[in-house]
């Protein structure tokens, strides 16, 4: 059974986002078919023509946002995914997801995680969203708290033997251009950013630094004019309570 390691991963991922524009210059996705991701406001690519997938900031994104910033600020808070949400412990997190998918209790898995020393509950979920294809739900307990800490969702061959690049593309499209009408604080959004193995569609915080992270992942390739082109391979999607400081086993200091 795949392993669930989110937590540390975003940590890093929060870190070099917030760092500003990386260094990879004209990343561009790879396409057949699908327009290509695009940074919010720009005019519609051709269908099989690659668009630049250079970092957008806060305040390109803001032209997508609400103008109003108080109002954005307090427009939008990330409590969970759905009936599920942080805080919740495990049963009330069944009863949840039971609640939101019909989901049999046989149908959702338990996971635990033997380095972190996290539990998780894994589910299946088709057509998030709609013609989306199915998607593996985790929802992650904390270390100590052992309440829920963090909800993902994974778009992938392994999640959906039909999925395919052009439908992740349209995945992280719709789910970029929802996230950006939701009002999230202006300073903490970025888009189309290019990282380590992938691409941060969307990346926004509320008031309270929970967040929101969608990252398009896959293979890059060097074309001409030293473009970098991505195939994507999966498409993943955050809500994170606390993806600075997280609920997760670490050694005290001075014991190594």
């Amino acid at each position: 059974m795949r392993k669930i390691y989110l937590v540390p991963a975003l940590i890093g991922l929060l870190t070099s986002v917030a760092a500003g524009p990386l260094a990879a210059q004209g990343a561009v996705p790879k396409q057949k078919a699908a327009p290509a991701p695009r940074a919010a406001g720009a005019a519609p690519a051709a269908a099989g023509t690659p668009v630049a997938a250079g970092a957008t900031s806060a305040a390109a994104a803001e032209t997508s946002a609400p103008d109003d910033k108080s109002k954005a600020i307090d427009s939008k808070a990330i409590d969970g995914f759905r009936s599920a949400k942080f805080g919740m412990n495990e049963a009330d997190v069944r009863v949840a997801i039971a609640k939101d998918f019909g989901a049999k209790p046989d149908a959702v898995r338990a996971q635990d995680n033997a380095s972190e020393l996290t539990h998780s509950l894994l589910y299946s979920a088709p057509e998030l969203p709609p013609n989306g294809g199915t998607a593996e739900l985790s929802y992650v307990f904390g270390y100590k708290s052992k309440s829920l800490i963090q909800v993902g969702a994974v778009w992938s061959k392994a999640t959906d033997t039909a999925i395919t690049p052009e439908k992740l593309f349209s995945n992280a499209n719709i789910l970029r251009a929802h996230f950006l009408s939701e009002g999230f604080k202006p300073d903490s959004i970025a888009v189309n950013m290019p990282v380590n193995g992938g691409i941060v569609m969307f990346r926004g915080s509320d008031a309270k630094d929970r967040s929101v992270i969608l990252l398009l992942q896959g293979t890059f390739e060097n074309k001409d004019n030293n473009q970098r082109v991505l195939t994507p391979t999966s498409l993943l999607l955050f809500y994170v309570a606390d993806a600075k400081s997280p609920d997760i086993f670490k050694l005290p200091p001075g014991q190594f």
